[in-house]
């Protein structure tokens, strides 16, 4: 198939909104498609070969007019369109947008997502875990939009405390370290040791490797 215009998805999307018993009409107004059926409030659809920005930008300034605002996209192949398709209607879920995809090969249409009012559930085990987080992270060591680099966790402050009290005082038994340096899961931390930094060397003792060595050292 050759390159996809936002045209060749006005027939499918039409017949399908007749079938429904909609008269259909295209650019009335803003809106490339307005859907009417008596007694009812106007469908709008809005196409694009894809879904982007000004596709959501272009149906919320249609919810002015009606709540039943759609965007039409052409349906792709394979996982990358589908893992597109989820993210985007997990977003149009939120705007109270629906969602119509266009198989454009045989004009078959799937509505994944019709308009409704959304209420966004809260998750009280992923905002504990917020919370928790920022309570025991000590100062603000990160720059917020940082990418592409290591992120400094209480987890990592806590690693690094237990390695500098380390390479100050040599192998230790992970009670005296917890004691020390005020981390409680000292002991938990240095045998699950995800960083490489520590090693056992006797039973409850624990140092430093050559990497954790590197780690805190200036």
């Amino acid at each position: 198939m050759g390159r996809i215009l936002e045209t060749d998805l006005y027939l499918p999307v039409k017949t399908f909104l007749e079938s429904q018993g909609y008269e259909v009409k295209a650019e009335v107004g803003a809106a490339d498609i307005v859907a009417c059926r008596e007694g009812e409030d106007p469908v709008i659809v809005e196409l694009k070969t894809g879904f982007t920005l000004s596709l959501f930008h272009q149906a919320v300034d249609r919810q002015s007019i009606t709540d039943a605002v759609y965007v039409a996209v052409a349906r792709g192949p394979g996982k990358r369109f589908l893992a597109s398709l989820k993210n985007n209607i997990k977003l149009a879920r939120r705007l109270g947008i629906g969602v119509i995809t266009v198989r454009l090969e045989d004009g078959f249409i799937e509505v994944p997502l019709d308009p409704a009012p959304f209420t966004p559930r809260k998750s009280k085990t992923r905002k504990a875990r917020l919370l928790r987080e920022f309570s025991r992270r000590v100062g603000d060591p990160n720059t917020g939009g940082s990418t592409r680099v290591t992120l400094v966790t209480a987890y990592r402050q806590d690693a690094i405390r237990c390695a500098e009290y380390l390479h100050a005082n040599g192998p230790s038994r992970g009670a005296d370290v917890a004691r020390a340096t005020g981390v409680s899961r000292a002991t938990r931390m240095m045998a699950d040791d995800h960083y490489g930094w520590f090693e056992r060397v006797d039973r409850g003792v624990y140092g430093l490797t050559p990497k954790g060595q590197e780690a805190v050292t200036p």
